[in-house]
């Protein structure tokens, strides 16, 4: 029973060891973020539509809200969006749509084009929120999230039936390309193929 618990600690160690290797080194998590983003363009429309990453236990912005602001924000000087959605309550006290809403503000979006939903606790209850509160307004809708975060969410608002173009952001892409914020990226990723596992286990993807 040792000698067996013993070989069982090795291989472990071994795989560990393995992993560690091929995050630090390789560009595993760049090809893992382009692979789950879908299309590289930048789509056209009139409304876009932004999901809520992380914020901060002092209500600061989070990493990937940081993010995901920031690159709507570009979009929005380059295609000048009618209407912008930022949409989940995400994570930290104040609720990260509030802290995007501010961020986008403060670099010159204007304030009565931007709309917050809250009330959304995952991308599922975002997409359905969408879908229902989009229903009859018109254009083309397009969805921005972290590149790693956009094959389950085009899956997601699929399901509920509103159609929209994607605007991946090179999040895990950017970070996977210095060692340094590798593994963070890397958690991020494998945190994002376990939910889609998750979901597509029980047909909801």
């Amino acid at each position: 029973m040792t000698a067996r618990l013993w070989k069982w600690l090795r291989a472990a160690a071994a795989s560990l060891g393995l992993l560690v290797a091929v995050v630090t080194v390789t560009p595993v998590v760049n090809w893992m973020g382009a692979l789950l983003a879908g299309r590289w363009d930048h789509p056209q429309g009139e409304t876009l539509i932004v999901l809520t990453g992380s914020s901060l236990e002092n209500g600061m912005i989070g990493e990937s809200s940081y993010w995901r602001s920031l690159y709507a924000v570009l979009s929005w000087r380059e295609m000048k969006y009618r209407s912008i959605w930022i949409t989940g309550f995400g994570e930290g006290p104040r609720g990260a749509a509030e802290v995007m809403r501010e961020f986008l503000i403060g670099h010159g979006v204007p304030e009565g084009i931007i709309h917050v939903e809250t009330a959304s606790r995952n991308t599922q209850q975002s997409a359905r929120a969408m879908t229902r509160m989009l229903a009859n307004d018109p254009g083309r809708k397009v969805l921005l999230t972290s590149d790693y975060h956009m094959y389950r969410s085009r899956r997601m608002f699929a399901r509920e039936a509103l159609e929209v173009a994607t605007l991946p952001i090179p999040d895990a892409r950017k970070r996977g390309g210095h060692w340094r914020t590798r593994w963070p990226a890397f958690l991020d990723v494998a945190e994002e193929m376990v939910k889609i596992a998750w979901y597509g286990a029980r047909g909801m993807l």
